[in-house]
């Protein structure tokens, strides 16, 4: 995308993603430091690779030309390709139903 950076613009002041961490939160992260600057799309779409670095980098490297049409795509693509590096929150119901089979071998 070649939309010009605004008047003023500096890079955001947040850690690089490397695909190991929670992707919703660097979404959040990110899109809150843009957005400080402005929130056109062209500009979160065009930024949003300096905010990236090995793995992740990487990923967005690969990606088709023209393959994102706006922020919003570009966040679902991403937050799908990171889910599994999402924290796992396990509840007091959910251990409380855990259940050992009878086949199972006991520790």
């Amino acid at each position: 995308m070649e939309t010009p950076l605004p008047q003023g613009w500096k890079p955001p002041h947040l850690d690089h993603y490397d695909g190991t961490t929670d992707p919703d939160e660097h979404i959040d992260l990110y899109t809150t430091q843009v957005n400080l600057y402005t929130n056109n799309d062209a500009i979160l779409c065009r930024v949003f690779p300096t905010s990236l670095k090995g793995a992740a980098l990487n990923w967005y490297t690969q990606l088709p030309a023209e393959s994102i049409n706006s922020f919003s795509t570009l966040v679902r693509r991403f937050t799908t390709q990171y889910a599994t590096s999402r924290p796992h929150h396990i509840t007091l119901p959910a251990l409380a139903s855990l259940r050992q089979n009878d086949d199972e071998d006991k520790i």
